[in-house]
C-alpha cells in the first residue's frame, strides 16, 4: 500500500465523510473513492459501509485503522528527523501559544535560536480547544498559558509576562464611553465560553461570579480568536482580555476598557513532566535569565 493511500484511508477513517476528507487532503473526492476501492480490492473486504447518509468503518476497517495509525505516525517522524538531519538540525521544540503577544516575546525566541542553532523552534498560535490535551497527546512540547495550572502531570515553569486586564466591547456598546469598568458589570452582559477548560483555570481567566455573588453568564461557544473578536465587534458579547491584545488588534469597532478590580494575568511555560528534555530545560533557563515581561 502506498503512503498516500494510507494517508487517504486514515483521514477518511477520522472524518467519515468523503467530501471533507477530499478538502483536507487537497484532492478530488473521486481520488479518495478510487484509493479506498483499490485498498478494498487488495485486502479482499470492505473497509467502510457507505449509505447515502453515512460512512462507517467496518470491523476490518477499524482493525486496519488501529494497526496503521502508529506505523504511519512513525514513518512521518522518521522522515521528518531525516529532513532535519539533512539541515544540521538535531531537535525541534514546538511551543503552543495561548496569548497573542508572539511579537512581544521575540527576544526569547531570537535568543533561543541564537544560542541553539542545532535546534528548531516552532511557535504555534492555538485555538481555544483543550490545550492541556494537546500537550498530553504530544502535539506540542511546551504550552504558554495563563496561571494557575494545577495538573498533576504538568510542570509549571517560569513566567514570561504579566498583564493587566481590559474589557473589549463594541464601539456602539452602552459601556463604550466609560473610561474603566469593574468586574461587577460583567454580570449584566453575555460572555463567550471555550470547550474543554478545567473550571479552576477558566475561573482564573473569567470568574463564574462577581465579588457580590452575581453569576457571569457564558452563552457563546467560541474556539478561535477571530470568531471571538468578531462577536465582540458585533455587540453579541463582551469579553475580557490581557492588555497585550490592544497591540495585536487595532480595530476601530472595538473599545478597550481597563478592568480596575481584576488581578493581573501571568503567562508561564507549561510542559509534561515526563517529557522534559534538554530543549525544554534550555528554554526555561533562558526565560528565567531574561526575566518576565511586564506591560
Amino acid at each position: 500500500m502506498e503512503l498516500r493511500d494510507i494517508e487517504i484511508f486514515l483521514v477518511l477513517a477520522e472524518e467519515l465523510h468523503f467530501g471533507r476528507s477530499a478538502e483536507r487532503l487537497l484532492v478530488s473526492q473521486a481520488r479518495v473513492s478510487q484509493a479506498i476501492r483499490k485498498q478494498e480490492r487488495r485486502i479482499g473486504a470492505a473497509l467502510f459501509e457507505r449509505t447515502s447518509r453515512t460512512v462507517r468503518l467496518t470491523n476490518v476497517g477499524r482493525q486496519l485503522r488501529d494497526d496503521l495509525q502508529p506505523v504511519y505516525a512513525g514513518l512521518h517522524e522518521s522522515l521528518e528527523r531525516a529532513r532535519m538531519a539533512a539541515r544540521g538540525v538535531t531537535g525541534r521544540l514546538r511551543v503552543g501559544m495561548m496569548p497573542f503577544n508572539v511579537v512581544d516575546m521575540h527576544p526569547y525566541w531570537r535568543a533561543f535560536r541564537s544560542r541553539n542553532p542545532q535546534w528548531e523552534l516552532e511557535i504555534r498560535q492555538l485555538e481555544y480547544v483543550d490545550p492541556f490535551g494537546r500537550l498530553r497527546d504530544h502535539d506540542m512540547d511546551v504550552l504558554v498559558t495563563w496561571l494557575p495550572v494545577e495538573e498533576p502531570d504538568l510542570t509549571v515553569g517560569p513566567v514570561l509576562c504579566t498583564d493587566p486586564r481590559v474589557l473589549a466591547v463594541a464601539a456602539d456598546h452602552e459601556l463604550a464611553q466609560r473610561r474603566s469598568v469593574r468586574l461587577e458589570v460583567f454580570s449584566d452582559f453575555q460572555h463567550a465560553i471555550a470547550p474543554d477548560m478545567p473550571d479552576y483555570w477558566e475561573d482564573a481567566y473569567l470568574p463564574f461570579h462577581t465579588s457580590q455573588g452575581r453569576p457571569i453568564e457564558r452563552g457563546r461557544l467560541v474556539t478561535n480568536a477571530e470568531e471571538l473578536i468578531n462577536q465582540v465587534g458585533m455587540g453579541e458579547i463582551i469579553h475580557n482580555f490581557p492588555s497585550h491584545v490592544t497591540r495585536h488588534w487595532g480595530m476601530p469597532n472595538i473599545r478597550w476598557l481597563p478592568v480596575t478590580d481584576q488581578p493581573e494575568l501571568s503567562f508561564a511555560l507549561i510542559w509534561r513532566s515526563d517529557a522534559e528534555n534538554e530543549l525544554i530545560t534550555a528554554l526555561a533557563d533562558m526565560v528565567r535569565e531574561f526575566g518576565a515581561i511586564r506591560f
